[in-house]
């Protein structure tokens, strides 16, 4: 099944129609998921030998972008469709094996906090709980993190296990983001040989473009477009609202030069960061596609840009908010949701504003600080 826009038409009619149910059930539902994978979004990132259909960045960014648009929490569930770039380390025959049913694989991971595992045979024996596995409710596969002491580089090591091993601990009840169902994970001494963990971020054993382009930083993007698509929403509700008038018989909003500098103000802004997001993703898939490394500038304006998106999304979502007055405050007004989710994205450890610290010691030629690239 390849990727068509009617299919991506269809996901967006139907998170439209049922966006309020994400929030009361506090995770989008398996059939809507189901919706996820007809519409190829979660072969996007499947490597082509195994029968996946994988995207260039920025066209995956982009359908992210208008899922969100929508509904937030639909477009960061949707958004993990690119996370098989992480699995494209493991073995290739765990690969094959992962792949028999066909490419349409849900992968979520819980890997923080990391728990120590010991060697058991040929794997890993642990234990332990995990937070903020978004989506884990309708995933085929989920990771956790372990540590064994393996690694120099400290970067954390993932294991794989399917759902019936693993206890889900429904515990997400937080203000933004309340679709994702980003809940804890718990197991309970569980053996994983060790050709079913790979090293996040490690070298992927399928060569293809995708697998080349920097994927830690690509974790970053896909969240960091979903502030993106809410802010858009957002500003695009002020903006048809400036017509209306409002409960006192004031003049319009649209009639206020303060309403229309703002609205104008705001515009630009999200045009920009968008604008300075993709150029940075195409510049980058360009260079892997001709088959050369991206540099460690490249990932780290990677980076950059999507700190930066995460929090001017946020900011202008935050004066959209204020700019519709009154009306925001209720609870079926969309502002309330949108200023909710948005103040999620930016929360996220790989969007935080340490990334401008990272980013300015890569500009600067300094080292910057552990795991930033």
């Amino acid at each position: 099944m390849t990727q068509t826009s009617s299919g991506l038409d269809r996901v967006l009619a139907v998170v439209a129609q049922r966006r309020a149910e994400f929030e009361e059930k506090r995770h989008i539902p398996h059939d809507v998921v189901a919706e996820f994978k007809k519409a190829g979004i979660y072969r996007a990132s499947a490597p082509k030998q195994f029968g996946g259909d994988p995207l260039p960045p920025a066209e995956f960014l982009r359908r992210i972008e208008r899922i969100s648009v929508v509904d937030g929490s639909a477009g960061w569930v949707a958004s993990f469709g690119s996370s098989l770039i992480y699995l494209a380390a493991l073995p290739r025959d765990t690969q094959a094996e992962l792949y028999e049913n066909g490419p349409d694989v849900v992968f979520a991971g819980g890997l923080f906090p990391v728990q120590a595992a010991e060697r058991a045979g040929n794997g890993y024996r642990f234990s332990g709980r995990w937070r903020f596995a978004s989506g884990c409710k309708s995933a085929d596969i989920l990771g956790v993190g372990i540590k064994a002491g393996e690694d120099r580089a400290g970067r954390p090591r993932t294991a794989l296990l399917r759902p019936d091993r693993v206890e889900i601990a429904e515990n997400w009840d937080v203000i933004g983001l309340r679709g994702t169902g980003s809940h804890d994970l718990v197991v309970h001494d569980a053996v994983v040989p060790e050709q079913w963990t790979f090293l996040r971020g490690g070298e992927p054993t399928v060569d293809e473009p995708l697998y080349r382009y920097p994927s830690v930083p690509y974790a970053a993007q896909v969240l960091a477009v979903v502030g993106l698509g809410v802010a858009r929403a957002a500003l695009d509700h002020v903006i048809a609202q400036g017509g209306h008038s409002g409960y006192t018989g004031a003049p319009k909003p649209a009639e206020r030069a303060t309403y229309r500098i703002a609205v104008g103000q705001a515009e630009a802004r999200i045009r920009s960061v968008r604008a300075f997001f993709y150029e940075i993703t195409e510049e980058v898939w360009s260079t892997v596609e001709a088959g050369d490394p991206a540099t460690p500038e490249q990932a780290s304006l990677l980076r950059l840009a999507s700190a930066h998106l995460a929090k001017t999304s946020c900011e202008v979502v935050r004066a959209a908010y204020q700019l519709a007055g009154i009306a925001a405050i209720a609870d079926d007004s969309p502002m309330q949701r949108y200023l909710r989710d948005a103040s999620v994205v930016p929360q996220h450890a790989f969007l935080q504003e340490g990334m401008y610290d990272g980013a300015g010691a890569v500009l600067m030629g300094v080292p910057p600080f552990p795991g930033y690239l």
